[in-house]
């Protein structure tokens, strides 16, 4: 697709919020076409009515009738903003480093990891609530200037709500309101700040019933999960479960919130006000990568079983049921990496593998439904840094695959099982985020993805 020449200056604000800090914010210099003059604006029909309004952060908005999909993908050097139903750049953003992206919650939010913290970045996407309706906006992407401070920024919970930020280097949590972001800002008041026993690389989930579920451990050692009340309370704990990496949610259960997460001898599973442990046949099994979905109760997994490789190329899967505390495992007879899974809207499993099929299962059966040829076959990088295909799954119930060595970004629909399209891309991506305009924190393909790097070389054997 034709990419134009015309480039924007992306605008910054500076956030005095308790936790924030003032941070430069890069010019674009990656071409795309200003969405206030593109002849067909993101999320908005050629032809229907808009009207321009002033945002809140400073700079021109267009009402729409309906948002159209963004995708957020970093590249050497830098993040590009995509629409995804015009295969427009809207936005470029030079940054220099390895980018990690992390929804934010809210549908609107991206979340950079960096040395100084969680950088904010505003997709442009505005759903602002109307009486018994949104009334939709669409503006240029941006940083906002603001970081969340956190020493060695690590996992990212977005879950009823609720938005959790885990600090590696600290063992500080932050949880605030996945709505707190507006347009950029996090309000003091709805900040809270937690704080493990020891500095370790860790992960915290916001619980609907406002207790935190947080793990405990050293660099050295971490065995522990806890789920801790308000008031500092231990209400659940266990300490089966070494090498714990990696957490989803599940269907909830009349007593509350279901999460599983990773383990080295089996996952375990918090359900019912108690740790459920999943027995497995081997020695060593870990399911690191956990994708899960508030219309099911069974949760996605790697599933690895070679405690000596370095670089592990599983080709089964497992199917976590959080009711019965089991595991069924699948083989797909093609091996994938820590990117290529995801959840859909109605609960299915989804794996890229590396023949280049996406692989769209039915979780309570493991049945394939649909294999859908996306990408040329292709192989797990040696370092996990460097590009490979990434699947992510949209609020709108759409699976999106980037395929580096092309430079694309493929649209499927779940349900179907079929390619929608293909986007043409300027740069080699990498990391990908979509967001929607809807909150993602209901759910719907919550899981993380994590893999090696020099302060976290267990993560993924």
């Amino acid at each position: 697709m034709p990419i134009s020449s015309r480039t924007f200056a992306l605008s910054s604000a500076v956030v005095a919020a308790l936790v924030l800090t003032s941070c430069s914010t890069a010019v674009s210099s990656e071409p795309g076409p200003d969405p206030s003059t593109a002849p067909a604006t993101p999320g908005h029909s050629a032809g229907s009515p808009m009207q321009a309004t002033a945002s809140a952060g400073g700079g021109d908005r267009l009402r729409v009738e309906a948002l159209a999909p963004r995708a957020v993908l970093t590249y050497d050097g830098g993040l590009m903003t995509v629409d995804t139903e015009t295969g427009e750049v809207l936005a470029g953003t030079e940054t220099e480093g390895f980018l990690r992206l992390n929804n934010a919650g809210d549908g609107r939010h991206v979340l950079i990891s960096a040395d100084d913290g969680f950088r904010i970045f505003d997709t442009g996407l505005v759903a602002e609530p109307h009486g018994d309706h949104d009334d939709y906006f669409v503006q240029a992407p941006a940083r906002t200037g603001s970081t969340i401070e956190a020493s060695e920024p690590g996992h990212v919970v977005a879950h009823e709500g609720k938005t959790a930020l885990f600090a590696d280097g600290s063992g500080a949590i932050t949880v605030m309101d996945s709505a707190a972001f507006g347009d950029g800002e996090v309000s003091a008041d709805e900040v809270e700040e937690h704080s493990t026993d020891a500095v370790h690389h860790g992960v915290a989930v916001p619980l609907s019933s406002g207790d935190l579920l947080l793990t405990q451990g050293t660099k050295e050692s971490t065995t522990t999960v806890q789920v801790l009340s308000p008031e500092g309370e231990v209400l659940a704990e266990t300490t089966d479960c070494p090498g714990v990496h990696g957490e989803a949610t599940a269907m909830p259960t009349s007593m509350g919130d279901v999460v599983t997460l990773g383990c080295e001898n089996g996952p375990v599973v918090f359900r019912d006000g108690a740790f459920h442990k999943v027995p497995v046949e081997e020695t060593y099994q870990r399911s690191g990568n956990l994708f899960g979905s508030h219309e099911s109760p069974i949760v996605l997994g790697d599933y690895k079983i070679d405690p000596d490789a370095e670089q592990e190329r599983p080709t089964r899967i497992g199917l976590i049921d959080t009711l019965t505390a089991s595991m069924t495992t699948v083989d797909l007879g093609s091996a994938y990496w820590f990117r290529s899974l995801a959840r859909g809207a109605e609960g299915e499993a989804l794996v890229l593998t590396y023949d280049g099929e996406l692989n769209i299962l039915d979780e309570q059966t493991g049945d394939i439904i649909h294999e859908v040829e996306v990408v040329q076959p292709w192989e797990e990088p040696e370092e996990w840094q460097s590009p490979a295909p990434t699947v992510k799954v949209g609020a709108d119930g759409l699976a999106y695959v980037t395929e580096p060595a092309a430079r694309k970004l493929h649209v499927i629909d779940i349900a179907a099982g079929t390619l929608l399209s293909s986007v043409d891309l300027p740069k080699t991506p990498n990391e990908l985020a979509v967001v929607t305009g809807d909150a993602e924190a209901s759910g719907h393909d919550h899981g993380h993805q994590h893999a090696d790097d020099e302060d976290h070389a267990e993560d993924e054997k």
